[in-house]
């Protein structure tokens, strides 16, 4: 279902590829590099400005003297070229799980491989998927058009016009930025729309109001965004119509981070067009379109609009809601008629479908023509449920799912009571399985091959005490026979931001390169995310983030004290906000380390705001224009506390120029200072990609390999 507007940062995509060899020697204790002056710092400027110039020549001709600086590093390295033909063999399988979309009752998806680079979007019947070996027909071929087009065109989705699903908005990036461009397609034809809606490249939202209208999100204007880089002002554009000549149904304030609409349908034909303010990243105001025009609904700043289901609005709150005499808990998902919104926005009365037990999450909503499927964790491990319409309000039965292992609504769609879901852990290949909410059937489709010999490792879950004696929960994943002696080679990485839960998932490339090799792996559930609801993710806002650098040292203190690993074995990845973790980990505790993988990071979180769509996340680290929020990251900012006469452990640290989101700039800004203080240090830049790993998949196959090869070097050698 649609969402808030959410320009989120990454988890765990980023991770997925490792696997060293199991050496007979260990490694040396880490040396001992002390940390000289950086030039121009005493005084506090800063001499790395120019590096924010993202795409200016001097700064691309230090990227790519820092590229042929440390590429030969890691890829000369005896390992790197196993890993690589690993990471690729896994990355372009055939044997993949084609994940399902359906759409007018056929099964679409978008696939990559050693032939198709770039990618296609296709299609075939639902029993043809079924089947061993489904006849797909092609509907989008990426590299063709790309070769056409002369553009390095990376695939970022449809949307569909509901319920007649016979036109769609693809959007495509170049080289994988947020930024798009979105073309009408027609899927009685499998051809671009002559003369259809085209979307010039931009930042930018539509939504199908009906089949010949969408609600756009765009800057109508040249430079007409928010601070934080996202278009402001929705309008109403008719088929036909030049942008200029679109209608206004909405304009926000530049100050706000975002202002988008978006459309929920459900199987009944209902429908409620909105139109969601985004105040801050996670507050927002919401308008429904009524006969009468727009009208701001009475509903909490903290939610999720989470679809549209019988009639009924379905919210999920993020803030407590105390309504009409009643109390809603945060977490909670309530339902709200349709009817009501419609005729008296300013007066609902919601009713509780689902509250959260004390270690619980609502992870995910979804519809289907008659029920509601909801994932949900307790204590960090996934659940199904099925809320089933009745007399009295709903009934709920859950699906049976395998202990220690997440769960995720693949596909469903409003023309029956037909859902595909995968679930997936550590040890266990991601499975597909098809079945009917109403009744309860269910049969497993699909399975992914093992990438890897799991059958040697164990997975268990812990827990660390913060500093504040606050439990940290977390999964690892280690021999059977692993011996206790802490020498051994341990991996461990965390997120903790932007309410996002980090569960269980089926790596092939972490098991292939990393646990085959005897290697162990740890991922922990640290505040800021969103194991236990939203209470998880405050405990760690703004000047309260050092709990979540707390967490993860505990963690790393932990393993040691279980005598798992030790600070010489001991390496640890994060990538975006997970990024800034690492670098804050890198500076407040350099002996804990010897390995220090900072991916697509944040790093100076005096300048974020500055840089990118860093203004959008102030709700999550706070503005330097308070003094407390300045004073607290001035001594926790990787970038400004990087100090001369310190030891500080060689960090690989790599970003992509395309990244329009963090962007390349605190990375770059890190490296250089570490430089001028002669501390060694590795970096790479991504000239193509995103905010991700590559935009492709040979691209993708080399940033993990190098990361792993990194990781061998460090830990295993």
């Amino acid at each position: 279902m649609m969402k808030r507007f959410q320009p989120a940062l990454i988890t765990f995509a980023l991770l997925a590829a490792i696997l060293p060899v199991r050496a007979a020697l260990w490694p040396e204790p880490p040396q001992t590099t002390v940390a000289k002056a950086a030039p121009g710092f005493a005084n506090g400027n800063d001499p790395y400005l120019w590096l924010e110039n993202k795409d200016g020549a001097q700064a691309l001709a230090w990227v790519r003297a820092q590229n042929a600086r440390t590429l030969p590093v890691l890829t000369r390295d005896p390992s790197y070229a196993k890993l690589y033909t690993e990471a690729l063999k896994i990355n372009q399988a055939t044997d993949r799980i084609a994940f399902p979309s359906t759409i007018r009752g056929e099964i679409y998806n978008f696939w990559q491989d050693a032939t198709h680079v770039r990618g296609i979007w296709r299609k075939t019947s639902l029993a043809s998927y079924r089947s061993a070996h489904p006849a797909w027909t092609t509907v989008l071929d990426l590299d063709a058009l790309a070769t056409a087009e002369r553009a390095n065109w990376v695939f970022k989705g449809s949307d569909c016009v509901e319920p007649q699903e016979t036109r769609c908005l693809i959007s495509l990036s170049d080289g994988g930025e947020d930024a798009v461009t979105m073309r009408e397609f027609d899927l009685t034809t499998d051809r671009f729309v002559p003369d259809g809606f085209v979307l010039p490249r931009q930042k930018q939202d539509a939504a199908w109001l009906d089949e010949n209208t969408l609600l756009v999100s765009r800057a109508w204007d040249p430079g007409e965004v928010t601070s934080s880089g996202y278009a402001y002002d929705v309008r109403k554009l008719t088929r036909g119509q030049p942008l200029s000549s679109a209608s206004e149904l909405y304009k926000g304030q530049s100050s706000d981070v975002s202002v988008r609409a978006f459309v929920e349908v459900d199987g009944q034909g209902h429908r409620a067009a909105i139109v969601d303010r985004g105040v801050t990243f996670f507050t927002s105001e919401e308008r429904i379109l009524t006969p009468s025009g727009l009208e701001q609904l009475n509903v909490p700043q903290k939610l999720e609009m989470d679809g549209l289901a019988g009639g009924r609005l379905l919210i999920k709150l993020d803030q407590d809601w105390n309504t009409g005499g009643k109390n809603f808990a945060a977490g909670s998902l309530v339902q709200v008629p349709l009817a009501q919104a419609l005729a008296d926005p300013g007066n609902l009365k919601p009713v509780l479908v689902y509250a959260p037990g004390t270690r619980d999450t609502l992870d995910g909503v979804a519809t289907t023509k008659n029920d509601v499927i909801l994932t949900v964790y307790q204590n960090v491990r996934g659940r199904a449920l099925i809320y089933s319409p009745s007399g009295t309000g709903w009934s709920v039965h859950s699906l049976k799912i395998p202990d220690m292992s997440s769960v995720g609504v693949t596909d469903t769609n409003l023309q029956n009571d037909a859902i595909f879901f995968d679930v997936q852990s550590f040890l266990r290949p991601t499975t597909l399985y098809y079945g009917n909410a109403s009744p309860a059937t269910v049969s497993e489709v699909k399975a992914l091959p093992p990438r890897f010999d799991a059958a040697k490792d164990v997975v268990e879950q812990h827990e660390a005490t913060s500093r504040d004696g606050t439990k940290i929960p977390y999964f690892l994943v280690r021999p059977k026979n692993m011996h206790f002696d802490g020498r051994n080679p341990t991996v461990l990485t965390a997120y903790g931001g932007f309410l996002i839960s980090s569960t269980p998932y089926y790596s092939g490339t972490v098991g292939k390169l990393w646990l085959e090799r005897g290697g162990v792996y740890v991922l922990g559930n640290i505040r800021g995310g969103g194991e236990f609801g939203p209470a998880w993710h405050d405990a760690g806002l703004k000047t309260n983030r050092q709990r979540i650098y707390d967490d993860f040292y505990a963690i790393g203190k932990d393993l040691v004290a279980r005598r798992i690993t030790d600070p010489r074995h001991l390496g640890i990845v994060g990538g975006s906000n997970g990024g800034l973790l690492m670098g804050v980990e890198f500076t407040e505790h350099p002996e804990m380390w010897n390995a220090v993988q900072i991916e697509v990071p944040l790093l100076d979180m005096l300048r974020y705001e500055k840089i990118q769509a860093g203004a959008s996340w102030v709700a999550e680290y706070g503005s330097v224009s308070d003094p407390a929020v300045r004073a607290f990251w001035e001594k926790t900012s990787p970038y400004q506390n990087l100090k001369p006469g310190v030891a500080y452990p060689e960090p690989y640290i790599w970003t992509t120029t395309k990244d329009d989101r963090v962007g390349p700039q605190h990375a770059r800004k890190f490296a250089a200072k570490l430089a001028a203080m002669h501390v060694p240090y590795l970096f790479y830049e991504v000239i193509e990609g995103g905010h991700g790993a590559g935009a492709n998949l040979k691209e993708s196959a080399k940033t993990t390999a190098l990361g792993w090869t990194y990781f061998s070097m460090k830990l295993m050698r």
